[in-house]
């Protein structure tokens, strides 16, 4: 760099070199950091680690300001008079002047040279009077309400509350245990007139069912006349709750929080993806809540996916190998359901075996279906195709996770496209034996059970009883999405990590140990695979799209492998809503 260059650089002051890169220099709490312009002063407090306490505001929601809890001091340089330049200290910024009044943070910007307090005695004493605003008709109920561990108001009250109420007149009664939808409760008493619920309804899920009713102390959260929140997202409005006012009915007064271990995991119902949390205490699972991740699903899901764990805890489970005697099936072992499962298919041809997989079934096992294919010599290898209405939001067309899985592992631009011929074999008499995983093929291939009937020899691995698994000569207990450790790839082709938050009942399997055990009985040579992580390890090295991928390169939020050219609407929606400065995201 030249010497002129250098002095150049050197007079230009930090207002000047943080406009360059479109930020803009802030000082938070006596701190300097630069931040993009525009930001707004909560999320410039939250690049500087400071936490400013907040309801209303959300960041994938509007601004209204109305809870006043975010108050901040700001100050910015004097205005100079008129004829004087702007006066720079040594460091390069102007003096700051501090207002004698509070401003809210979720809604101002900020600007070259402001100042911003979070903490101080003005700053603190306002809060404490909106925090006392807040419970003075506030119900003390917190040993019974569900928020109870994660309640915002609970928390914000010990760091910013009297410790005592100056209130003395009695509390407004509100309307309690409301039924306002077939997923949600509502607690008007708890109701902090966020207005989080509102917002969301009416940007997000589109439908504008909540507002405020009455008026003054007086004011309620309610459903407009003739309506009902039987949204397929109504869920995630006792999610962003900061209160206890909108309760789950399906998780209500079943398990205290703290008790309850967290995995970061994906929703398996349809090619989205969304990212998720389960909840479970022992080996249960009691509620799966959605996880941010912006490419994904922002930081919402469907109430139909969400609440589809249950059939994990079903009193269907299959949860023993057993083996089909004399009309009747038994429980046995896994080395003799092994060994029969493998047997019934040595002394046939490879164009009388069939293999069905499922597009639920993650990135490893549908290798190792592959490559079980590969061993029996058989062509006829198919997915069943699972398709319904997208919503224009989250949920795809595709209800399968892992359609796209499937066609990068099998090489081909139709995983499904030979169930057709396998129905058609099946019926001819051509095909004798047949191996299905994780699909009841009755209800969603198009067989019927006299089609089964009729086969020399049927494997299935379920993880429910069904009418395949009743036609079954031998049954095979799989393991359910929470059940196992794997990979996936949603339809815009990210790769995405599943985790176990449970173990399998009883003596059902992950089903990568049940296909590896499957090859090793038909071929001796064939070396098993010690873990998850092996299989695809081996996976990434024989597929060119996963080359250099695995377990923890995939990381908590996904990595994209491929480009499919398909969109998820509610994403591409909210990063219009960003661009235009409606939200922050």
């Amino acid at each position: 760099m030249s010497e002129e260059t250098t002095a150049t650089a050197e007079m230009k002051l930090p207002k000047d070199l943080a406009a360059e890169k479109g930020l803009v220099n802030v000082q938070i709490d006596g701190h300097w950091i630069q931040v993009p312009r525009g930001t707004r002063m909560i999320e410039a407090a939250k690049m500087a680690e400071k936490e400013i306490p907040h309801y209303c505001y959300h960041p994938k929601l509007s601004s209204p300001g109305n809870c006043r809890m975010c108050l901040v001091q700001m100050g910015m340089p004097p205005r100079p008079a008129p004829g004087q330049d702007p006066t720079y200290g040594e460091d390069g910024y102007q003096e700051i002047g501090w207002m004698p009044r509070p401003v809210i943070a979720c809604a101002n910007t900020v600007a070259e040279n402001m100042g911003i307090r979070t903490t101080g005695e003005l700053v603190e004493g306002f809060r404490e009077g909106v925090m006392e605003f807040l419970l003075i008709n506030h119900p003390l109920d917190c040993p019974i309400c569900d928020q109870a561990g994660e309640c915002q108001l609970q928390e914000f009250s010990v760091e910013h509350g009297r410790g005592s109420s100056r209130f003395k007149e009695d509390k407004i009664k509100k309307p309690k245990n409301v039924d306002i939808g077939a997923n949600i409760r509502l607690d008007d008493e708890r109701c902090i007139m966020c207005s989080r619920c509102i917002r969301f309804m009416d940007e997000v899920a589109e439908d504008p069912v909540l507002g405020f009713s009455q008026r003054g102390t007086n004011t309620a959260v309610t459903v407009h006349p003739g309506k009902r929140l039987d949204n397929n997202y109504a869920l995630n409005t006792a999610d962003i709750c900061p209160v206890g006012a909108l309760t789950s009915n399906d998780f209500r007064f079943q398990m205290r929080v703290w008790f309850l271990k967290e995995t970061k995991t994906i929703d398996v119902n349809c090619g989205t993806g969304c990212n998720t949390v389960v909840w479970t205490r022992g080996n249960e699972v009691f509620r799966v809540t959605p996880r941010e991740n912006n490419e994904v699903n922002s930081a919402w899901m469907p109430d139909s996916h969400r609440l589809s764990f249950h059939h994990l805890h079903s009193d269907s489970r299959l949860t023993s190998p057993m083996v089909k005697k004399d009309g009747t099936h038994h429980e046995t072992s896994w080395t003799e359901a092994i060994s029969a499962a493998i047997e019934g298919a040595k002394n046939l041809q490879p164009d009388q075996i069939a293999i069905i997989a499922s597009g639920r079934m993650s990135n490893e096992e549908l290798f190792l279906t592959r490559q079980l294919a590969t061993a029996l010599q058989t062509e006829f290898l198919s997915i069943v195709p699972r398709n319904g209405e997208p919503d224009h939001k989250l949920i795809s067309a595709d209800r399968n996770p892992n359609t796209i899985g499937a066609q990068m592992i099998w090489e081909t631009e139709n995983a499904s496209s030979k169930l057709g011929m396998i129905r058609e074999g099946v019926k001819s008499g051509q095909i004798k034996a047949f191996f299905v995983f994780g699909e009841n093929i009755v209800k969603h291939a198009g067989f019927s059970e006299d089609d089964l009937a009729q086969m020399d020899h049927l494997v299935s691995s379920h993880i429910l009883a069904n009418q395949t698994a009743a036609a079954s000569s031998v049954i095979l207990p799989g393991a359910g999405f929470a059940e196992k450790r794997a990979t996936y790839v949603n339809i815009t082709g990210r790769l995405q990590r599943a985790n176990q938050a449970i173990l399998p009942p009883g003596n059902a399997r992950e089903d990568w140990e049940t296909l590896a055990a499957l090859l090793s009985a038909l071929d001796e040579n064939y070396t098993a695979p010690a873990s998850m992580d092996g299989v695809f390890k081996q996976l990434a090295t024989e597929i060119s799209t996963f080359s250099g991928q695995s377990f923890g390169s995939i990381g908590d939020l996904g990595v994209k492998i491929a480009e499919t050219g398909v969109t998820i609407p509610l994403i591409e929606q909210e990063k219009a809503r960003v661009e235009s400065g409606q939200i922050t995201g």
